[in-house]
């Protein structure tokens, strides 16, 4: 009877995950963020296995011939233990992968978290988002390393997405950017010019995640992370937008998750450095050289989404988003299914977030969908603003323009009526004129596709010179 049992729950089991596996992975994906799921899941492969190792024992104990030699025993014995130890080995290797994605999941997303700018509210039956027609989700790239003291954010994008269709516009805020606003409330007060710090650097955007909480502290009553919630609220006031939650990833995060994903592939039409400081002189150590579909893994895909030197903020920005495209690309549900314990073993060191556990199902429902839509991109580069001189309701008009075309709500491209913006305003200093373009989200694809012109221009200029 023990043994029937066993086979039938191991059986059942199986065939469940290869149920999922091959036809509802999105159920799969859900299953592996709920903590429940995963407690049951590591209980039960624990169960299963002591279940499996009593039927072996015990069919040893009864089919064993009596009057057996020693040696004949041992033989018995050691075979015994060869088969439970091939059940208890699986069966403890699938128990601790489901507890380590618990903890995981307990560590970086906590439903009891403080936080001064998440929504509050039951959800909407049928809409985990309540009624909200797009997500907004911070996403921010911590440029942290152990020669510089705290975190100074140079990657700012927001993630607008469509609840419905799940069709993603990005939107890139330069680091550079002077004089946030934030809006109405303690934040306002303490800079009703907007953001701003002692020196140049300590004003600009990048500064905010690590200033405020110096200069405030406390200023936004209590949360585990005021420089993120400050980020928040002045970045969603300069787009015109209410940004729902945060995501920040720091430098050895991104080349880490790239590594689990296999890697990157994108487009290189640069020389694009790696390493090197212009502020110190410091030439790079080494450039990516310009060709189509390079997979790009650890080291290189950072730099591809990092180097700078010789180059532009916003030629970086540019390559940013690329670089998010081709992860969204590599994240496939199998890729992340067969490598999730190694996601899950190093994600809490690399993660800071405030999306509570529970809205988990929900995001992965809405990723599922983000892989097939359209993702656009719109980028507040020196072209479209001047970063010194910001002119705030500008950006917002361009932003609203951006998210009511019909593409960034999943919608058929209209043939005809072009997309149309607010004409750009005359900026405070009279001698700074923002170029008069009118920007509009671009196709993500067309946007990092290969530019044979521009790489062989780079190739027949010759690789820049390096330290080595």
């Amino acid at each position: 009877m023990l043994g029937l049992s066993t086979l039938t729950a191991f059986l059942s089991l199986v065939g469940g995950a290869v149920w999922l596996i091959g036809w509802d992975q999105r159920r799969l994906l859900k299953l592996l963020v709920d903590g429940t799921a995963l407690t049951v899941l590591g209980v039960g492969a624990v169960l299963i296995g002591l279940a499996w190792i009593a039927v072996i024992f015990t069919g040893h104990l009864l089919l064993r011939p009596s009057g057996l030699r020693t040696e004949q025993r041992t033989i018995g014995a050691a075979v015994m233990a060869t088969l439970c130890l091939g059940i208890a080995l699986p069966a403890a290797a699938a128990a601790n992968a489901a507890f380590l994605a618990r903890d995981t999941l307990d560590a970086i997303f906590a439903d009891d978290g403080q936080s001064a700018t998440v929504p509050d509210g039951p959800m909407v039956a049928g809409n985990p988002f309540g009624n909200k027609e797009r997500v907004n989700v911070l996403l921010l790239g911590g440029d942290g390393l152990p020669t510089r003291e705290g975190i100074r954010t140079d990657t700012v994008i927001v993630a607008s997405t469509d609840t419905d269709s799940g069709a993603t516009t990005l939107l890139s805020l330069p680091r550079n950017l002077e004089n946030l606003p934030f809006p109405d409330g303690p934040l306002r007060d303490a800079y009703p010019d907007g953001f701003e710090g002692s020196t140049e650097s300590a004003g600009l955007l990048n500064a905010v995640y690590e200033n405020v909480p110096i200069e405030h502290p406390g200023i936004l009553g209590a949360t585990d992370n005021l420089g993120a919630d400050a980020l928040k609220l002045g970045v969603g006031e300069a787009l015109g937008l209410t940004i729902d939650y945060y995501l920040l990833i720091n430098l050895d995060g991104f080349r880490t998750l790239v590594d689990i994903l296999g890697g990157i592939t994108v487009n290189v039409n640069e020389w694009v450095p790696i390493g090197g400081d212009d502020s110190a002189g410091i030439r790079p150590d080494d450039y990516l050289t310009p060709g189509p579909n390079q997979l790009l893994k650890g080291d290189n895909a950072l730099w591809y989404a990092r180097g700078r030197y010789g180059l532009s903020d916003y030629s970086r920005m540019a390559r940013q988003r690329c670089a998010m495209d081709a992860i969204i690309g590599a994240a496939d549900p199998f890729t992340l299914l067969s490598r999730y314990q190694d996601i899950a073993a190093t994600a809490p060191d690399l993660v800071l977030t405030d999306i509570p556990r529970s809205v988990l199902p929900a995001f992965v429902d809405l990723g599922v969908l983000v892989k097939d839509a359209e993702v656009r991109s719109l980028v507040f580069d020196n072209t479209v603003i001047t970063p010194a001189y910001p002119d705030y309701d500008l950006i917002r008009g361009f932003v609203r323009t951006a998210l009511a075309d019909p593409v960034a709500n999943g919608e058929p491209a209209p043939s005809t009526t072009p997309t149309t913006s607010p004409p750009p305003t005359t900026p405070p200093d009279p001698e700074v004129e923002v170029p008069p373009v009118t920007p509009s989200a671009e196709d993500v694809t067309s946007l990092c596709a290969y530019d044979p012109v521009a790489a062989q221009a780079a190739l027949d200029a010759g690789k820049p010179r390096t330290r080595r």
